[in-house]
């Protein structure tokens, strides 16, 4: 069973991993003050309840009207229709929305999205797998763009070994010296803590607590629409209580999404 320490530091790394996933998780929203409102020039427009063609058709938006597109949610977007008192709103696909007219008469852009909106991305949600020094890895992490050519990032891990177990958390700053590329390198600095769990029948030893610091060197590789395919490689020191500290390589690859 896991300890008091270990569950502790495991709520700790996830709470902070899901106010950084939250933003990427949820859909793609408008300030309200950049609200695009687009009229319908073909003879109706369908409404649904949900995103989704298997959600109800509830409303139909006849040719003439405007309306204002709220936020998105992959390939279907949140309308709204009406004046005070008599407003709806519901959900369209970006097929029927291509239908339409700006307010000033030209066609809206509802592409999806291409290399060069990888190159400005903002925030970016994967998952990775990989080999942690003999151990199974797990990663998950959100990392947001100042710039183009640097990155914020926390993240969560779980290793999973014959003899032991371990939980990370650290944040990482990251280098994009290219962000236009398909092919896209990265390098970048990282520190947090390790919960190192050594497994009971093997091994009589405590549970560790340590602060962690590492190098990392990747690739994050465009692949289509908003999907990025990540290779990295990590050099962990292990800063713990005794005269000498460890080293730690590893070795993963995974998805990543970007917004």
């Amino acid at each position: 069973m896991m300890s008091v320490l270990t569950v502790k530091f495991f709520r700790r790394v996830l709470v902070i991993c899901l106010l950084v996933v939250q933003p990427l998780l949820s859909n793609t929203a408008y300030a309200a003050d950049e609200y695009l409102q687009v009229i319908v020039i073909d003879p109706f427009i369908e409404m649904h309840s949900g995103p989704a063609s298997g959600y109800p058709v509830f409303h139909v938006v006849d040719r003439g009207t405007t309306i204002t597109i709220l936020k998105q949610k992959t390939d279907w977007y949140k309308i709204r229709v009406g004046k005070a008192g008599k407003v709806k709103e519901g959900w369209v696909n970006r097929n029927e929305l291509a239908q339409t007219l700006t307010l000033d008469g030209k066609r809206p852009d509802f592409s999806d999205p291409t290399l060069e909106d990888f190159g400005k991305r903002r925030w970016e949600l994967g998952i990775l797998v990989g080999d942690f020094d003999g151990a199974a890895s797990f990663t998950a992490y959100g990392a947001f763009y100042l710039w183009p050519t640097l990155s914020l990032e926390l993240s969560g891990a779980q290793n999973i070994g014959n003899f032991s177990s371990s939980l990370v958390g650290q944040a990482r700053i990251l280098a994009h010296p290219f962000p236009d590329w398909r092919v896209s390198p990265y390098f970048g600095l990282g520190a947090g803590l390790i919960q190192i769990n050594p497994n009971a029948t093997l091994v009589q030893t405590v549970d560790r607590l340590d602060t962690i610091a590492s190098v990392v060197l990747g690739t994050n590789i465009y692949l289509t629409k908003r999907f990025i395919l990540r290779l990295e490689f990590n050099q962990y020191k292990v800063l713990a209580d005794r005269n000498e500290n460890e080293e730690v390589t590893e070795w993963k690859a995974g998805f990543a999404v970007f917004f």
